[in-house]
């Protein structure tokens, strides 16, 4: 009896094996929506319509983008993390909503460990932009405004536990002054109020603002950066600026539901190094000043982890901001 239950056992492991084995090779059979976090027009929808469009060219399959807002990318995270776990529902998420998420909003309905890493797609660095006619010229002149007005400046992100907001607090912190945080329900909406004056100024990526401080719709203040950006080149870097304790360089990457079949991952992870390496994408994030990953950067084990090491980092920064 022992040695038939152990057959039965064996026999249904292997038929489990061959059917998914059998599922990988056919995927996808149909379109993949890939869940973005925010609002159309931020930096994390940018990258995601920039990547998605050749990685559906790779995989002869449309991926469709999905705008879930609210909640700092956390909505869109418990909404991805229900899916079925077939490849066909994946997101893209950043330090904010994968990482700092989990301090700030400890009763979520999803861990780390619901998601499965696909690969990292993009770099990304983030940049203090303040509305065009805000009475300070540099960095230097910002602070001293700021310190003399504590609480009375007003810089906009794109809702707590973003990316974008890693950056509001990562500059407030580095330059010791005390700011009003505004929430948005993604980068654009809080980029149009500072280009209306109605706030004034965003923290932002360089891939969402660049443009509207080329046009001289804001004014750049810095870049967390060690190195200038080609797409902003008189824009400082915070050394330059006399801040080098502001730093601001991120990553974006792609996640799928736990329990995804290893050989689904494989194949995202082949179309999304394929994607980044074309010519459209780097065109598009050269544009943006935004990296692609290096070649040995594109693994799932690495994006894990950047997602491990950010959990932590951020659990010690935000411990004030849980809710």
């Amino acid at each position: 009896m022992i040695a038939f239950a152990v057959k039965r056992a064996l026999a249904a492991i292997a038929a489990l094996a061959f059917a998914t084995a059998a599922f990988a090779q056919d995927y996808p059979k149909r379109p993949v929506t890939m869940i973005v976090p925010f609002a159309a027009g931020g930096t994390s929808d940018v990258i995601a319509r920039a990547v998605a469009e050749q990685m559906g060219i790779a995989l002869g399959q449309t991926i469709v983008i999905e705008n879930v807002a609210g909640a700092g990318g956390s909505t869109a995270l418990a909404r991805a993390s229900r899916a079925e776990p077939d490849g066909y529902t994946i997101a893209i998420g950043n330090a904010g909503t994968n990482a700092a998420t989990y301090t700030i909003y400890p009763k979520l309905p999803f861990t780390p460990d619901s998601f499965v890493p696909i690969a990292m797609v993009a770099k990304t660095f983030g940049i203090i932009a303040l509305r065009k006619d805000f009475p300070a010229k540099d960095l230097k002149e910002f602070i001293a405004y700021a310190k003399a007005n504590p609480g009375k400046i007003n810089l906009g992100h794109a809702g707590v536990g973003s990316s974008n907001y890693l950056i509001c607090k990562s500059f407030v912190t580095a330059a010791s002054i005390d700011a009003t945080l505004v929430g948005y329900r993604g980068a654009a909406p809080a980029l149009t109020d500072a280009v209306g004056s109605q706030i004034d100024g965003v923290c932002d990526a360089a891939a969402s603002v660049s443009q509207s401080i080329n046009e001289k719709l804001v004014k750049g203040l810095v870049v967390g950066s060690t190195v200038r950006l080609a797409t902003l080149p008189d824009l400082p870097t915070s050394t330059e600026a006399g801040l080098p304790e502001f730093e601001a360089q991120g990553w974006n990457g792609l996640f799928a539901p736990k329990g995804t079949p290893p050989a689904v991952i494989a194949k995202l992870n082949a179309a999304a190094r394929t994607a980044v390496e074309t010519d459209a994408v780097k065109k598009r994030f050269a544009d943006l000043s935004t990296v692609a990953p290096d070649a040995n950067e594109h693994t799932p084990e690495l994006l894990q982890q950047l997602v491990t090491r950010d959990v932590e980092k951020y659990r010690k920064m935000l411990a004030d901001d849980a809710k």
